[in-house]
């Protein structure tokens, strides 16, 4: 099976590398970063290059699925430029090891500030609602939220990219957090008009965003 688009893997493998060995040579250089006692280690024959590289190729391959994706494309095609490949599963356990890596990565590719921006939210379930009662895993990070949709229960990403697509800022909440209460922070270093839905219309609002040197730009509410 083919892949459905174009990906440029020893590209975004030369940018995840560099980027971590950079990483890799400050974080050696602060003491006070040192491994907790009993703290687990991630030892894998695959480096952390290798599995974010895969993790962001994901997401630009146009599957459905994780499980899809690596089985039916990494798997059979991607052997060679990924010798030391382990199974779905294990890889599967490899993944958490190099989300604080990928958060700190994505850091680094934001986009040219144009002067034109607009920012929007999406809701993050992590259980369907019916479950909400029950579920542990976030329990105390998560909330209840609601949009045009309706109820989510979970985590809500807040996102600000310019007019080329690029991502400018981003923030993860709960569900339940206002979608204007991230949006001072975020564009801290933004200029020119913000554009935003109607969730996002406040004078106070406006007025703060003005004060920035940010002109919020919304439909009217009907």
């Amino acid at each position: 099976m083919e892949i459905k688009s174009r990906l440029d893997i020893t590209q975004i493998f030369c940018d995840v590398d560099d980027f971590y060995q950079n990483f890799e040579y400050y974080w050696q250089q602060q003491p006070q970063l040192t491994a907790i006692a009993g703290e687990k280690i991630c030892r894998s024959r695959m480096s952390l290059s290798e599995i974010m590289t895969i993790a962001i190729a994901f997401h630009g391959s146009g599957f459905r699925t994780f499980k899809e994706f690596y089985t039916l494309q990494v798997i059979p095609h991607w052997r060679k430029a990924f010798p030391n490949l382990v199974s779905y599963s294990r890889f599967v356990e490899l993944m958490p090891w190099s989300l604080m890596l990928l958060c700190c990565f994505i850091r680094t590719r934001r986009g040219q500030i144009t002067g034109i921006s607009f920012v929007d939210s999406t809701p993050i379930e992590v259980c369907h609602p019916c479950r909400s009662k029950s579920h542990k895993v976030f329990k105390g990070l998560v909330g209840w939220g609601k949009n045009s949709m309706g109820w989510h229960y979970g985590f809500k990403l807040h996102l600000i990219i310019n007019d080329q697509g690029e991502l400018l800022a981003f923030k993860l909440t709960p569900g339940n957090v206002d979608d204007r209460k991230p949006v001072p922070d975020l564009t801290k270093d933004l200029i020119g008009k913000l554009f935003g839905e109607r969730g996002y219309i406040s004078q106070e609002f406006f007025e703060k965003l003005y004060a920035q040197g940010l002109q919020l730009i919304t439909r009217r509410k009907i």
